[in-house]
């Protein structure tokens, strides 16, 4: 007759194919009980984001179904988001569990409308999601979804002499542009007023209970991302580019210097990658084409996505309108999921890192 360690013993063999571990040893399985026949557990997931979610509960079902003397099976499916941050996370924003800073060697790839769509479409996958503008100079993130700066109501926590961020289709979202006296006001400040404006945004905010707080940065390897690597644990750099060799080269320096500060890279996503005609159904690369697939060779790092060129994006992004919201059924918005589900696995082998890092400073060496 099948006993329990029959079931644990099957389930063993079942791999998530981003960790490349059991699900058992993972802990995914919860609260399994069987009686005469009756079999019944929780699969809890990494995330609710994850591309191979689906592959692993069909492993799941199908290992169980090798068993004999199983009658039935009532699998109860959910996601526990993995902390994806570094040893000394706990002293920092301890309500997020990831933070993935969206950066670029240059202006003018769409750094800004990746960042947003990939806070979007990881939010519609179920994950607590954060938007944090860190562009001083040129906020964007405002225009791109309609809230206006003076039109914006930022309340403060009193209690806790925190910023309490306003929500957007269930993220919640900060900017310097929700701050400036007028919607075109210049930042004029040095580098040390800039730091310590971001240094607030990410500290003195309630950002409680977020899986992923996604960091649009602004372009190049200025003081903004300095003050982010040095001041914040994160998760990773998410690098953005386009086909031309003249952004993924400028891309692979700002790399060069994530290097430089330890920083994890999660994986580079290639914007405007390609434009598909609708009458002839053919790709077109308008802006060259393998620039993201060499960052990636270049520095060991995975293509987590490319972004086709479409005008929807760029129009929705001036109306306030974005295309993760507007046209959820798109090529755009596909691509923008794929991309959010890659990102998310990352994350989450990054937080498998960090676990390790954890047992082998917990565990006594013998001489």
């Amino acid at each position: 007759m099948v006993g329990v360690d029959d079931v644990i013993n099957k389930l063993s063999t079942v791999i998530d194919p981003d960790l490349n571990k059991d699900i058992v040893s993972m802990g995914m399985i919860k609260d399994l009980d069987l009686n005469s026949g009756n079999l019944k557990f929780t699969l809890e997931l990494t995330t609710p984001a994850c591309p191979f979610n689906e592959q692993i509960e069909e492993d799941v079902r199908k290992a169980i179904d090798e068993l004999d003397g199983i009658n039935n099976l009532d699998l109860n499916v959910t996601a526990k988001v993995m902390e994806g941050r570094s040893l000394d996370a706990d002293e920092f924003m301890k309500g997020v569990k990831n933070i993935v800073a969206v950066a670029s060697g240059k202006g003018g790839v769409g750094k800004s409308t990746v960042a947003l769509n990939l806070a979007l479409a990881l939010s519609k996958t179920g994950a607590k999601v954060g938007l944090l503008d860190a562009d001083i100079y040129g906020p964007s993130i405002p225009l791109m979804l309609g809230m206006k700066g003076t039109e914006m109501d930022v309340a403060m926590d009193q209690e806790k002499r925190k910023l309490v961020p306003p929500e957007y289709e269930g993220i919640k979202v900060v900017s310097f542009g929700f701050f400036a006296e007028q919607e075109h006001q210049a930042a004029i400040y040095r580098g040390p007023i800039i730091s310590g404006i971001v240094k607030q945004f990410l500290v003195d905010t309630l950002w409680t209970d977020l899986d992923y707080l996604i960091v649009d940065l602004p372009p190049g390897t200025g003081d903004i991302p300095l003050t982010l690597a040095q001041t914040i644990p994160i998760t990773g750099i998410l690098v953005v580019t386009t086909p031309q060799e003249v952004a993924s080269s400028v891309a692979s320096k700002a790399i060069g210097m994530f290097d430089k500060l330890n920083v994890p890279m999660l994986g580079v996503v290639e914007n405007m990658s390609y434009f598909e005609c609708s009458k002839c159904n053919e790709k077109h690369h308008i802006f060259g084409k393998g620039g993201a697939e060499e960052i990636s060779e270049k520095h060991n790092m995975p293509l987590l996505g490319a972004i086709p060129l479409n005008s929807g994006i760029m129009e929705g992004s001036e109306l306030g309108k974005p295309v993760m919201i507007t046209q959820p059924d798109s090529p755009s918005a596909e691509a923008f999921t794929v991309a959010a589900k890659n990102i998310a696995a990352q994350c989450s082998i990054q937080a498998r890192k960090v676990q390790e890092e954890m047992q082998a400073e917990t565990t006594p060496t013998t001489s």
